[in-house]
Order: C-alpha cells, then structure tokens, then sequence
C-alpha cells in the first residue's frame, strides 16, 4: 500500500476516492461505489478524510 492522499486529476469532489483508489491498487469507481452505496458512515469517513489527508 502506497502513501495516501487526495488526488488531483482523478477526483470528483475532493480526491479521496482518488487517492484511495491509486493507493490501494483498485479502480476508482470501485472505492467511488463503496463510498455511495456504503451509507452514512462512509460519508463521515469520506469528510474525515477529505479534511485530514494532504493533496499530492
């Protein structure tokens, strides 16, 4: 696993997903469904993030 932050191309909002997504070695779209389908608590997760983590 990489480092983790907020992407700058590959981003919709904030880059989390993004960044996730290069981080781990998955498709973007795929943390991007985890994120809207998951329910509140990854919306939390995701603001948390968006917050915390630096941008590349």
């Amino acid at each position: 696993m990489g480092s983790v932050y907020r992407s700058t191309t590959d981003r919709m909002f904030a880059g989390v997903c993004g960044g996730l997504a290069t981080a781990l070695g998955l498709p973007s779209w795929l943390v991007r469904a985890v994120f809207v389908f998951g329910g509140g608590i990854f919306i939390w997760i995701y603001l948390i993030l968006a917050s915390v983590l630096p941008s590349e």
